[in-house]
């Protein structure tokens, strides 16, 4: 008679089979000072920006505390007594101070409308070219004014509208009026949004070249054999592969847009008036500096950045809401 032992099945006697591993065996995480050797290039890379931007943007910040306060420099921070929003007060019932905001707002309305598409219209201009010779040619001539000052860029446009420039001349020479476009406060708004033009144009040329060097050639091909013309080719393929870059510098620039400009508003404000050219960044700067109102002036560009912030805010859930990532994502 056999025992139990032997009577078992060799299925019964096999030792079980091993589990299948699911799932994923965790991630090492990598550690932060390897990775920072591992990225040494690309950090010191950064490192001048970043300094830049502390230094000069994070760091200053720091002074909004003028804003409520009667800021003395001679005294200091600590010394300077509290005033509360008493600065806020005075700004706001300053006449001035919100002529500034008009004409701010009109020159930045200006400049959304004729610059904003200008890029754009001459990037789609330049990209038509055949010849690449006369794409690098065009490129580098529209390019090369955002590279020189404002105080050369009124200089040429005096020497051009100014009552003694060339036009004026020209029309005197022919028995006409002289016409002097640098000091009537009528067309300086026209005025200052051609040098806005003339300058920064090729600027965001280049950005939006960038973006139609990506756009896929097929797409053109593909058009033009269902017998899509020139202009429906751009309303239908190009102008969609640049609604992204369009709308996140639509969004940029409305966070920028109580900001039209220093120096070109500061050079050219004694020969139209301070009613005609004053913009918040001259106001704060004369209040501030040359009038020695710090509070006022700390209030004013305190109330400029908040601003800016909220409209770069609204601009950027408004290109969520049209599918557009812009600045940040959600």
């Amino acid at each position: 008679m056999t025992s139990p032992a032997t009577t078992r099945s060799p299925r019964a006697a096999s030792p079980p089979a091993p589990r299948a591993k699911t799932g994923r065996p965790p991630l090492r995480r990598v550690p932060l000072r390897i990775r920072l050797r591992n990225n040494w290039v690309m950090l010191a890379l950064m490192a001048p920006g970043l300094l830049f931007f502390a230094v000069f943007f994070y760091v200053p910040m720091l002074g909004n505390i003028v804003a409520f306060q009667d800021y003395q420099p001679f005294i200091g921070f600590r010394s300077s007594p509290w005033v509360g929003l008493a600065n806020f007060q005075e700004l706001f019932s300053d006449p001035a101070f919100w002529e500034s905001v008009r004409n701010t707002l009109a020159f930045a309305a200006l400049q959304l409308i004729f610059f904003f598409p200008a890029p754009l219209a001459l990037a789609l201009l330049i990209n038509s070219l055949v010849s690449s010779r006369v794409k690098k040619f065009v490129q580098s001539v529209v390019y090369l004014p955002h590279f020189i000052s404002w105080v050369l860029v009124v200089a040429l446009f005096q020497q051009v509208l100014g009552g003694a420039g060339l036009i004026s001349n020209f029309l005197r020479d022919h028995g006409l009026s002289a016409l002097d476009v640098m000091t009537d406060p009528g067309t300086f708004p026209m005025l200052i949004t051609a040098q806005v033009i003339w300058k920064d144009i090729g600027w965001g040329m280049i950005i939006y070249l960038a973006a139609l060097a990506n756009v896929d050639q097929s797409l053109y091909e593909s058009a033009a054999v269902d017998g899509a013309g020139p202009w429906r080719r751009m309303w239908h393929v190009t102008l969609p592969a640049v609604r992204g870059v369009t709308i996140m510098l639509l969004v940029l620039r409305l966070g920028d847009v109580l900001s039209v400009g220093f120096e070109q508003f500061l050079l050219q404000r004694d020969a139209v008036g301070a009613r005609a050219s004053e913009v918040l960044d001259t106001y704060v700067y004369y209040h501030g500096v040359v009038y020695g109102d710090w509070g006022i002036g700390a209030v004013a560009g305190l109330v400029k950045g908040v601003v800016g912030a909220l409209m770069i805010w609204g601009a950027n859930r408004l290109a969520h809401a049209f599918g557009e990532q812009g600045v940040y994502s959600k």
